[in-house]
């Protein structure tokens, strides 16, 4: 299991093989704090940033008894945590630039392939999701019935094919003003979201409701961070438009636990 972090004194020596300029260290005052932060309460210091945001959007590390970096989606592990923003640009300063040591006041091995990994990771915990979500009788696939669940009030979330035609997903859209339109995301491409559901291609789900929707629309956003150059997340706007990941995300927290294996 995951140890707990060193708590050396010495001054912490990058990642091997890769180099940090001073200009990127954070004031060694805001470090400090950041550091010995207890993870309590809703918000989590950022280890590169240091912006203080909600956990649901950020990434939870942990250091394994080897020193290498083990990424915490579930946030349950034992050990301090360094925490991290839900952003591709973020990771990978961290992974290149010392960050990780400096948090955990040592050497560390970092995956090289750390960013793509943890999309892989939340692309499987959002399909995960969407299976328990289907299995509950709280999701359904396919234009007519999710259609006729968006227009009875039935929606608490919209996950449309990431490689759906944008026409087409506004067409779906249409049914219900856009004032009130539930929240749209986009994690999954077509095929992704049809092995759900059982059948070669699924275009447009829709979720009831509740926790599921709610930790859904979560993952689907930590997901759509990594996605760096990409909108893989969107919002209804009241014009209709969608929205750019990141841009508009709601204060409100996920529920917490998480679906099958805690990556």
């Amino acid at each position: 299991m995951p140890g707990r972090l060193a708590t050396s004194n010495a001054a912490p020596p990058t990642e091997p093989g890769l180099t940090a300029s001073p200009s990127d260290a954070a004031p060694a005052a805001d470090s400090e704090v950041c550091e010995l932060e207890e993870e309590t309460g809703p918000l989590r210091c950022c280890a590169v940033t240091r912006e203080r945001l909600p956990k649901e959007r950020m990434i939870r590390f942990v250091l394994a008894p080897d020193r290498s970096i083990v990424p915490d989606l579930a946030a349950k592990l034992p050990g301090r945590g360094i925490w991290l923003s839900a952003r591709g640009d973020v990771i990978e300063t961290a992974r290149t630039r010392g960050a990780f040591a400096k948090a955990a006041r040592g050497p560390v091995t970092v995956p090289p392939d750390l960013t793509s990994g943890l999309s892989a990771a939340l692309t499987r915990r959002v399909a995960e999701h969407l299976g328990l979500a289907r299995r509950a009788g709280q999701a359904v696939a396919g234009f007519a019935k999710a259609r006729e669940w968006l227009v009875a009030g039935r929606v608490g979330l919209v996950v449309e094919a990431r490689d759906g035609s944008p026409d087409e997903r506004e067409r779906f859209l249409a049914a219900v003003p856009a004032s009130v339109r539930p929240d749209v995301v986009t994690p999954l491409d077509a095929a992704e979201l049809g092995a759900v559901f059982g059948r070669d291609r699924a275009v447009h789900v829709v979720i009831a409701p509740g926790r599921l929707a709610e930790r859904l629309r979560c993952e689907a956003e930590r997901l759509a961070g990594l996605a760096v150059g990409q909108d893989r997340i969107s919002r209804s706007s009241p014009t209709g438009d969608a929205g750019a990941s990141g841009e508009r995300r709601r204060n409100t927290t996920c529920p917490s636990g998480g679906a099958g294996r805690k990556d």
